[in-house]
């Protein structure tokens, strides 16, 4: 049975941000049914977006992972899985844990196969809800619209930073620019908070200086790594080097870029359009949304860009303070965009 709950005391920090999760990004309707999967660790946020989710009047399941699996998960739940597919909206607010992508990859799937409007907010906190979270969506979505028209009429991509940045994407007509604003459709569902557009690139080579985050569980970990950035050298969509000052960093993601033959590989090249988002927080979820570049090696998100080769990883690279250039057009200086 899914886990309704209700808490004593909702803090109301949070409902503005679960107002525009709800309302806004995912334009629940009374007459829909709502699945939300969270855990123990994020049951106030989960509280919050019920609560929205009653106010509209519409059916909702909530499950707590913990009360259905062990973690780390080896796959989701079927119960979860189950109930998922009789509903028209989702959203996943949890934290995750290591190896737990598997479980993910699955809800997904279903969310894809039914064509349900999913909100992902993969280890959401409370200052995201207060901060990313509260972004004017809209504005968000009109920016990220004129970024995908031009940039899908470019041949490359460059971006160079201040710390040493140098890098070129070369973008073909036949994998897809994606736009993943916070505006959330039966097409494609989105993290939230969103603000990106991404694709998975032809190819490309240089210098990608990190110097904000890594995903995944090295997010929760490291944080903001600006004091010992990470500097990956690609040659062909391939990692050829990697140095950092920081030993353990280092060698936890060279494991993490080697677990299979794809691992390496840049699969995700995006452009964060959340202009909300204005600082490192040392969190993947809204750091990525931050204006400027980011890349991801392994999973290419395949279903959505067009890429025919796969992963079972996927590690985001947030860097800071990007100049970017579409083909000779330069659209933002020093992280500000000028369009």
């Amino acid at each position: 049975m899914p886990d309704r709950f209700k808490l004593a005391t909702l803090d109301a920090e949070l409902l503005p941000g679960a107002r525009n999760a709800i309302r806004t990004c995912l334009r629940l309707q009374p007459q829909e049914r709502v699945t939300i999967i969270t855990d123990e660790a994020t049951v106030g946020i989960a509280a919050a977006l019920q609560h929205e989710v009653d106010a509209v009047g519409s059916e909702c399941s909530v499950f707590v992972l913990e009360r259905h699996a062990l973690r780390p998960l080896k796959g989701m739940p079927e119960i979860i899985l189950d109930d998922l597919a009789r509903s028209q909206v989702s959203i996943f607010c949890a934290q995750t844990q290591t190896g737990e992508l598997t479980s993910r990859i699955q809800m997904t799937a279903v969310v894809n196969q039914h064509r349900i409007r999913h909100g992902h907010m993969v280890n959401i906190n409370r200052q995201i809800m207060v901060e990313g979270m509260r972004a004017d969506f809209l504005a968000v979505d009109a920016l990220s619209q004129r970024l995908v028209e031009r940039v899908r009429q470019a041949e490359k991509v460059t971006c160079r930073t201040a710390s040493g940045t140098d890098f070129e994407a070369d973008l073909s007509p036949y994998l897809r620019w994606v736009k993943t604003s916070g505006i959330i459709s039966p097409d494609k569902w989105g993290n939230l908070p969103g603000g990106e557009i991404f694709t998975s690139p032809f190819n490309t080579n240089g210098l990608f200086v990190v110097d904000g985050v890594v995903g995944d569980y090295l997010c929760q970990k490291y944080g903001d790594i600006q004091a010992t950035p990470l500097r990956i050298e690609v040659e062909n969509n391939r990692i050829r080097s990697l140095r950092c000052d920081n030993d353990e960093l280092l060698h936890e993601f060279q494991a993490y870029t080697s677990t299979d033959e794809n691992s390496n590989r840049v699969g995700e090249f995006a452009i964060g359009t959340n202009t909300a988002c204005t600082h490192v927080i040392g969190h993947i979820l809204q750091d990525e949304k931050i204006p400027g570049i980011h890349i991801a090696f392994g999973h290419p998100y395949a279903e959505h860009t067009g890429q025919t080769w796969l992963s079972k990883t996927h590690i985001d690279c947030v860097g800071r303070d990007f100049d970017i250039w579409f083909d000779s057009e330069k659209i933002m200086e020093n992280g500000r965009f000028l369009v």
